[in-house]
């Protein structure tokens, strides 16, 4: 007797198992995808955080910088502060060198520098190249306004260094650090300005004050304490200091 072989239908997946199949692809594609969300992420903080750094680690050399090149002209102070605002009168970086006496000329320029904390941005404020007493002058007014109303116009010449929530200056004079605005401070500066010698010619014209009495006026060192913002690369309070380069009695 002959036998007829029975041939069964092919077998496909039954739609359970398309779904389990497609589930199982969704959540595999789902998992990669929260992966290099999360690659994406870490490499924008960390950029942004490395940006954040090094300008505020740029703003501190400009800091020092500035203070670095201070110059008296006999006709604004060379470092002033009023509480909110810093205005300094220093040497231009593109202007020519001071002679080796200490003398300069009449082309020799100047920069009205100005530093304050205004909208949660620690800022500096410059002029350009200034070289007439007239110019100085007006700089200097404009730099106290910038720090009390900054207009719109002032951004071609301002740099936000970092997100800050307060600051503080201190001026070390007399073997102590003090407040820039106590009473003492400001009597301890006009008792060394009267004790110096005048003599050398200003560069904006007039009689000028005196290299000596110039120096005597300028605190021995500075102390910039900054309160940065929270959500930065370095948080809380940076201090630098600064010395003035050349100190009497031995002070180093």
């Amino acid at each position: 007797m002959r036998m007829t072989p029975i041939h069964r239908p092919a077998r496909g997946f039954t739609l359970i198992e398309l779904l389990v199949a497609v589930a199982v692809m969704a959540l595999l594609s789902f998992m990669a995808w929260r992966g290099l969300e999360g690659m994406s992420r870490t490499e924008r903080l960390t950029s942004q955080r490395a940006d954040d750094l090094l300008a505020l680690q740029a703003g501190l050399g400009q800091w020092a910088a500035d203070l670095q090149a201070l110059h008296e002209t006999g006709e604004v102070p060379a470092l002033d502060f009023d509480g909110r605002t810093l205005r300094l009168t220093r040497r231009d970086p593109l202007a020519p060198a001071l002679a080796a006496n200490g003398t300069t000329t009449a082309s020799t320029g100047l920069q009205v520098v100005a530093w304050g904390l205004q909208q949660g941005q620690w800022r500096r404020w410059h002029t350009a190249h200034l070289t007439t007493r007239e110019a100085l002058n007006q700089a200097w007014a404009q730099a106290q306004r910038w720090g009390e109303r900054p207009l719109e116009a002032d951004a071609l010449h301002q740099v936000n260094v970092a997100r800050a929530d307060s600051w503080q200056l201190f001026y070390y004079r007399g073997d102590a650090w003090t407040n820039p605005l106590s009473s003492d401070a400001a009597a301890a500066s006009l008792a060394s300005a009267a004790a110096g010698t005048a003599g050398v010619p200003s560069p904006f014209g007039g009689a000028g004050l005196g290299t000596a009495r110039q120096l005597a006026r300028l605190p021995d060192g500075v102390r910039l304490v900054l309160t940065l913002s929270p959500g930065q690369t370095l948080v809380g309070d940076v201090v630098r200091d600064w010395a003035r380069p050349t100190l009497g009695g031995g002070k180093s």
